[in-house]
C-alpha cells in the first residue's frame, strides 16, 4: 500500500471508515463479521482506522477498541467527538451536537475507555456547534492534546472561514469531509484553504454512499433505518435520474480497466496528495476491490470526462435533508 502524510502520521493512502461496521445503513453486521473485516484491512495494510463516539452510539467504538487493541501500535487511530448518543428521560438514546468543552473532555474520556488505549492519534470535532464558538471547542481540544489524550486535532463538515478560525486557536492535522464525484463541496474553498495551511484532507463516502460502486438500483429495498432514506438524492424520482449517470459510469471504468468503486476511489487519489479517502464496507471481497483502487492509473483525458460526466451540475438532489444540511457549515454550490 502507497502511503500519504497526515500531519506528523505516516498512514496507508486510504483508510477505513468503521462505521458501517456499527451504524447508518440498516441491520449491521455481525461483531464476528465485523472483527474478520478489520483485521483483514490491517493485514492488507490499511494503517488508519476511523471511527466516532456517534456510530452505533459507541458500539462502533468498542468493536475497533476490542479487536484492535492487540495491534494499536501497528495503525493511526482516530476518533470523534462532539456528537454523540444521549439517552433522554423516557430511555431513548438520540443523537446530540454538543460542543461545549466540558462535553468534548467527558466524549473524549469515554471514547478512550471504548477504544481501550490511552492516547487517541486524530481526534475531530465531528459536528460544529454553532451555538458555541468554535474557537472555545478547538480549546477543549487543544486541552486534551496537552493532557497526552489526543495527539492531533481535526474538524469535520466545515467551511474554510471556520477552518481558519479554529486553525488559529491549535494547529490542524486534518479535515473530514464527504467528498466524492457527486459531493464536490471541498472544491469550493476548503480544499485550498487546507493546502495553504498544510492540512491534510479525509474525503469520507467517497464511493457517494454505494451510488458509484452500482451496488443500489432500488431504493425501495433499503431498510427502514438506512440513513440514505432521508438524503434528497436517494429518493425515487432523483435516484431515477441519478441512475442513467451509471452506464457511462461503467464504460469509463472498463476503459480504465478497473471496478466502478476502484475508478472513483482513483479519482480521489490522483486529485491530490494530500487527500486521504477512507471508504468503508462491510465486507471482505468490497475491502479487496476498494483497496485496489490504489495501483489504477488515471490519464487527463479520461480525469476530465470523468469529471464532466458526474458533478455538481449533473447529480440530482442534495445531499443532505435540509436539518441535516443546517448541522453542518460546508459551502454549498448555488
Amino acid at each position: 500500500m502507497n502511503t500519504r502524510k497526515l500531519g506528523p502520521f505516516t498512514v496507508s493512502a486510504m483508510g477505513l471508515g468503521c462505521m458501517n461496521l456499527s451504524h447508518a445503513y440498516g441491520q449491521p453486521p455481525s461483531e464476528q463479521q465485523g472483527e474478520k473485516l478489520l483485521l483483514a484491512a490491517l493485514d492488507a495494510g490499511v494503517t488508519l482506522f476511523d471511527t466516532a463516539a456517534l456510530y452505533g452510539f459507541g458500539a462502533n467504538e468498542s468493536l475497533v477498541g476490542r479487536v484492535m487493541k492487540p495491534h494499536r501500535r501497528e495503525f493511526t487511530l482516530c476518533s470523534k467527538g462532539g456528537m454523540a448518543g444521549v439517552t433522554g428521560d423516557d430511555g431513548v438514546v438520540r443523537r446530540v451536537i454538543d460542543g461545549r468543552p466540558e462535553t468534548i473532555r467527558r466524549n473524549c474520556e469515554d471514547s478512550l475507555r471504548r477504544l481501550q488505549t490511552d492516547v487517541i492519534d486524530l481526534y475531530y470535532l465531528h459536528r460544529w456547534d454553532k451555538k458555541v464558538p468554535i474557537e472555545d471547542s478547538v480549546g477543549a481540544m487543544s486541552r486534551l492534546v496537552e493532557q497526552g489524550k489526543v495527539r492531533t486535532i481535526g474538524l469535520s463538515e466545515v467551511s474554510a472561514a471556520t477552518l481558519r478560525k479554529a486553525h488559529a486557536v491549535h494547529p490542524l492535522t486534518a479535515v473530514q469531509t464527504e467528498y466524492s464525484l457527486w459531493t464536490r463541496n471541498p472544491e469550493i474553498a476548503v480544499l485550498d484553504a487546507c493546502r495553504e495551511l498544510g492540512i491534510a484532507f479525509v474525503a469520507f463516502s467517497p464511493l457517494a454512499r454505494g451510488f458509484l460502486c452500482d451496488a443500489l438500483q432500488d431504493v425501495g429495498t433499503l431498510d427502514a433505518k438506512d440513513i440514505r432514506r432521508s438524503m434528497p438524492r436517494f429518493e425515487p424520482g432523483h435516484y431515477a435520474e441519478n441512475l442513467k449517470l451509471l452506464p457511462r459510469y461503467k464504460a469509463l471504468a472498463q476503459e480504465a480497466g478497473c471496478s466502478p468503486a476502484q475508478l472513483a476511489l482513483a479519482w480521489l487519489l490522483h486529485k491530490r496528495a494530500d487527500i486521504i479517502p477512507i471508504p468503508g464496507t462491510t465486507r471482505l471481497e468490497h475491502l479487496t476491490d476498494n483497496l485496489g483502487a490504489a495501483q489504477v492509473q488515471l490519464d487527463s483525458t479520461l480525469v476530465e470526462r470523468l469529471e464532466a460526466h458526474i458533478n455538481q451540475r449533473t447529480v440530482h438532489g442534495n445531499r443532505y435533508s435540509a436539518q441535516a444540511r443546517a448541522e453542518v457549515d460546508t459551502e454549498e454550490f448555488e
